[in-house]
């Protein structure tokens, strides 16, 4: 039977669902963990949110207190959000593999900052295409060092490359080297740029 809510679950909800269900923690204990796999480079979780994420599904009861921890030292008052350990219930649990039965997650696709500059772009300043090209071959080539590093990291902590997280990151990477492919291609034939043949096709 489905799980009936006053709202779908946000995908910070879904983060922390997901990650209360590998083991219980306390907020402070997930905000590090999101920081240490760089869970923000694919999903939109801040700070604030995974508290808020941990209220609410605490009052859907998908998560429930296991036990409070101390101040650990930094002032929090014990048995706060920062410090209140929590795990799924399995409610939770169901809500979550609902959740991943959606449409949403497979009819999407994205449209990126650089690809509306580059529509636009024919209104450029001279010079500036190729400035702003190169300013994104900058870009990409440090994004791809990092995941790069990223994967050794991931690679470590898995021990295999058979995990959804080293899938992820994959293809990010491939989608990062056809970009710069792609930009390689367009800086090559911007000399013969032209506008378009027959504007006024529509109207006729």
């Amino acid at each position: 039977m489905k799980i009936v809510s006053s709202g779908k679950l946000t995908t910070p909800d879904l983060v922390v669902l997901s990650l209360l269900a590998e083991r219980p923690m306390h907020g402070y204990e997930a905000n590090a963990l999101l920081e240490f796999r760089k869970v923000r480079d694919w999903a939109g979780v801040s700070r604030p949110q995974v508290y808020y994420s941990l209220d609410k599904l605490a009052r859907r009861e998908l998560i429930r207190p296991v036990r409070s921890g101390d101040d650990g030292g930094d002032g929090k008052d014990a048995g706060g959000p920062e410090r209140n350990v929590c795990e799924t219930t399995a409610r939770g649990r169901a809500a979550l593999a609902d959740a991943l039965e959606r449409d949403d997650w497979t009819d999407q696709n994205e449209r990126p900052a650089f690809l509306t500059w580059v529509a636009l772009s024919w209104q450029c300043r001279p010079g500036i295409f190729q400035k702003q090209i190169g300013r994104r071959r900058l870009f990409l080539e440090r994004e791809l060092s990092r995941k790069r590093e990223i994967l050794g990291a991931v690679r470590k902590e898995v021990g295999h490359r058979f995990h959804e997280a080293v899938w992820m990151l994959s293809l990010n990477i491939d989608q990062l080297r056809t970009e710069l492919r792609w930009l390689e291609k367009v800086a090559s034939e911007f000399p013969k740029r032209a506008a378009a043949g027959n504007p006024d096709y529509l109207a006729k």
